[in-house]
């Protein structure tokens, strides 16, 4: 009888070659499939852990089978179903238990892990064995079985620590080629302790053509599932790869505009720099830009069309760069550009084209507007070297610009940070103030147009300065609201102001500034009933005098906080009327106690006829809504003229008394309060000094 070692049994080398190549390339998909199992974590590690262990069970199950069906024995052959079936499910379950045991923690898991990996293999390839059944009697070597199992454990064991453990891609690719080791090294080791003896008496089995069309099936179906887990894969990596050039665009692009970002900006800048100092002869000029009417767009037509507004202006802005040109978006209504130039031609000429696309009329269905831009420009290294100094002295540049009306590009000039400097000391005395006891307030009266007898006085708000001495209102209100000191000083003068007027022996009222930052204040009218309550002033004698623009700044908010006012008694006055451009709209929102006529009217009405129309329109407006008008910046006895022949209410000016500190009101006793040494008097009217002061 003749005996045949498996290993020397004749074969089919095509068949050989394929079950090769279904190995290599499920080895190569199981790795990259095990990656995403350690970089991802939950419902979807577990996701990626299956997938890899149908790729891996199937690739080691069809090299297996593939490779039987290759060999020759020189007898009849036969497979059980069941335990074919069965091989392969042995072998996706017990890898993937061994995939998952190598991800965990634990001490040696990948070698733990892979040691069960190649056991599943070695359980797949005799249990496939089994199933494998031969006209001929099957003998087995006992050694070549234990060196089978040893280099498969092994084998697995190394190629697990390497995926594991191994963080370069060749490490990849050596774990990769040691698990094709641990399949072709158990399966010709394990063939190599088969002998069979055939039984030349038994004839009829599996014709080899057939025999070769089950190999090939099995082969592309392999293959299939190898394919659909290497799509799997490169699916999760473009989709990964998306949502990371996603995320960095919206971590470095503005999301209303498309812009650049101030990251964008400050890495754009920070390189531009760089560059600038390798190549003499280079600069780099930042620009700050501020949008000068925005707030007007969203008070008027809504945010909508004011998020509309930013998008225009930021393509206007995209499509005028050239090269070396850089635009972002910092944030609300501000941008900044950047400029790489060598002759100032350029950055003129970046300057101008972007002067010229800020200040292109805005469109909304019927309704037009030109935002217009407030520009300021600090070039390196003139200015600054770096990032941050240059993006200083562009701003103040820029605010310089927003100042001056006339102004629309402003260069940074070394006095500005003079001028910084002196206004952030001047903030820092204006903190301690009140403490110090440098505020006081004036009194300006208010008296009847008709009668003269006073009605009223406002309280002026003053800041003797130990070294600069008197600050106007003008100067240091700006820089209260700017800070946050404005809440402290506009309590400091509502209460002071109550307590001088509770000790009046008349019913003069006292009329009392409130600036925007107050009005934003939640517990306003909370503050200002205990303020009455302590200084028992009565309410009706507190009037509170406010602009239109506070209200226009948050206008739900602000006409809720002045309903509350109103309830307790308080009056409310309109200041500065007829300079905004909702005046009224204002007053059919909110019934107001007093309009106040804006002073810069008085100073026309002399010899224009325009401005005593206006007056007049404004004083036939209060009268029809029954709301009295108090004409401010009344200084010559003509102005009162007029007034008293078109009905005015009150008035108030130098020719009627300038402001006082409150020891001179009180010398003056209250009376009827239009002396004859004012009534002469004829002065140019002060800047209109809004809010807390004159």
């Amino acid at each position: 009888m003749r005996v045949i070692s498996c290993i020397a049994m004749e074969h089919n080398l095509w068949l050989v070659l394929l079950a090769a190549f279904v190995c290599v390339t499920g080895c190569w998909v199981t790795s990259g499939l095990f990656q995403r199992v350690r970089k991802t974590e939950g419902v979807q590690a577990k996701g990626w852990l299956v997938l890899t262990a149908v790729a891996a069970g199937s690739s080691i199950w069809c090299t297996h089978f593939v490779a039987m069906l290759a060999y020759d024995p020189g007898a009849p052959i036969f497979f059980e179903p069941l335990l074919t079936m069965a091989s392969l499910v042995i072998a996706i379950i017990g890898t993937g238990l061994g995939f998952a045991w190598a991800t965990g923690s634990r001490r040696f898991a990948a070698v733990t892990g892979g040691a069960v990996v190649g056991l599943s293999i070695s359980a797949m390839h005799y249990a496939g064995m089994a199933a494998y059944h031969v006209a001929g009697i099957v003998e087995w070597d006992g050694v070549y079985v234990a060196a089978s199992v040893l280099i498969a454990v092994v084998a697995g064991s190394l190629a697990l620590r390497q995926w594991v453990d191994g963080q370069s891609p060749k490490a990849f690719l050596i774990g990769t080629a040691i698990l094709v080791l641990a399949i072709v090294g158990l399966h010709f080791t394990g063939m190599a302790a088969v002998s069979v003896t055939p039984m030349s008496f038994v004839t009829g089995g599996t014709n080899p053509s057939v025999l070769e069309a089950m190999a090939v099936s099995v082969a592309i179906v392999g293959l299939l599932i190898a394919g659909t887990g290497a799509v799997s894969h490169l699916i999760d990596e473009r989709t990964r790869f998306e949502n990371y050039e996603r995320l960095q665009h919206l971590a470095l692009n503005d999301a209303l505009t498309g812009l650049p970002n101030r990251t964008s900006f400050n890495d754009c800048l920070a390189h531009e720099i760089e560059r600038a100092r390798e190549n003499e002869g280079t600069r780099v000029a930042v620009i700050g830009i501020d949008l000068d009417r925005f707030k007007e767009i969203n008070d008027m037509r809504g945010h909508a069309a004011g998020d509309q507004a930013l998008k225009t202006v930021s393509r206007r802005m995209t499509r005028l760069l050239k090269d070396g040109e850089f635009a972002a978006r910092l944030g609300g209504d501000e941008f900044a550009a950047i400029k790489r130039f060598s002759e100032q031609g350029d950055l003129l000429d970046f300057v101008a084209r972007l002067e010229k696309a800020l200040f292109q009329p805005l469109r909304f269905d019927d309704f037009e507007i030109v935002t217009g831009a407030s520009i300021g420009v600090a070039v390196y290294p003139l200015d600054g070297e770096d990032c941050e100094r240059l993006v200083s002295n562009a701003d103040l540049a820029m605010y310089r610009a927003k100042a001056d009306v006339q102004q629309v590009v402003c260069f940074y000039e070394s006095a500005m940070d003079e001028a910084a400097r002196d206004r952030r000391a001047l903030a820092n005395d204006l903190r301690h103030a009140i403490e110090r006891g440098e505020l006081a307030l004036h009194y300006q009266l208010q008296a009847s147009v008709l009668t003269g007898e006073v009605t009223g006085y406002e309280a002026l708000l003053r800041w003797l300065h130990p070294e600069r001495g008197m600050i106007p209102p003008s100067e240091f209100i700006p820089i209260a609201e700017e800070n946050g000191s404005i809440q402290a000083i506009g309590e400091w003068v509502l209460r002071t102001a109550c307590r001088h007027a509770a000790g009046w022996h008349n019913e003069h009222k006292v009329a009392v500034n409130l600036s925007p930052k107050q009005l934003s204040h939640n517990n306003l009218p909370k503050l200002i009933h205990e303020i009455l309550l302590e200084t028992g002033l009565p309410a009706r004698r507190l009037e509170l005098e406010l602009t239109e623009s506070a209200i226009i700044a948050d206008k739900a908010r602000t006409l809720h906080a002045l309903r509350q006012i109103r309830a307790l008694g308080v009056t409310i006055a309109i200041d500065d009327f007829g300079t905004g451009y909702s005046s009224l709209d204002t007053l059919r929102s909110f019934p107001f106690d007093k309009i106040k006529l804006d002073r810069s009217f008085m100073g026309d009405i002399e010899q224009s006829p325009q401005a005593k129309a206006i007056v007049r329109a404004v004083l036939a407006l209060g009268r029809s809504l029954e709301i009295p008008v108090l004409a401010e910046g009344v200084e010559t006895k003509i102005q009162l003229s007029i007034l008293q022949k078109e009905g005015c209410n009150e008035a108030q000016g130098y020719l009627l008394g300038r402001p006082q500190p409150l020891g001179r009101i009180i010398e003056a006793k209250f009376g009827p309060y239009i002396p004859e040494e004012t009534a002469e008097i004829t002065v140019s009217t002060p800047p209109a000094l809004r809010r807390l002061g004159r």
